[in-house]
């Protein structure tokens, strides 16, 4: 199969944050039912990401955060790679952070059965790439929760 043309990516991204970043959202997506990240500045020394809470998550909330991004990462989780149709890929993926010049054939990038979601970054092959995901520190105002954190290992 030919290999799709797909939008240029103007940013190189420290493949083990960026696949840290998937695992992160797709967290608090399943913990607390918000989209995704809608600000998010991924660099290799630290990140930051914005989610839409109607409260701040407590200590404990934000320790649970923490250890289910690690528990995902020390699965081992293959990352792979499809590329979809459009039509296809909205059954499977939020497509609402979507350019509107995107490509009718998206980028589907998969960690294991955990999440999936159209993007164009760089990724390592297996979650066990990643490192120690940990919360360097959060603050919330008018319903926005700012978190930065970072890889290491």
């Amino acid at each position: 199969m030919e290999e799709p043309v797909l939008n240029a990516h103007n940013k190189e991204e420290y493949p083990p944050m960026h696949t840290a970043e998937h695992i992160l959202n797709a967290t608090m997506v399943r913990m607390f039912h918000c989209p995704r990240s809608r600000n998010a500045h991924i660099e290799r020394k630290k990140s930051k990401c914005d989610y839409y809470l109607d409260a701040c998550p407590t200590d404990a909330q934000v320790t649970q955060i923490e250890a289910k991004v690690n528990e995902v990462i020390g699965q081992g989780l293959d990352v792979t790679i499809d590329f979809l149709p459009r039509e296809e890929a909205a059954a499977i993926v939020d497509l609402s952070k979507l350019p509107e010049d995107a490509s009718p054939t998206l980028r589907i990038v998969r960690v294991g059965d955990y999440d999936a979601c159209a993007c164009i970054g760089a990724h390592v092959k297996n979650t066990a790439e990643c490192g120690t995901f940990q919360i360097l520190s959060h603050d919330y105002e008018n319903g926005r929760w700012r978190v930065r954190w970072k890889v290491t290992g």
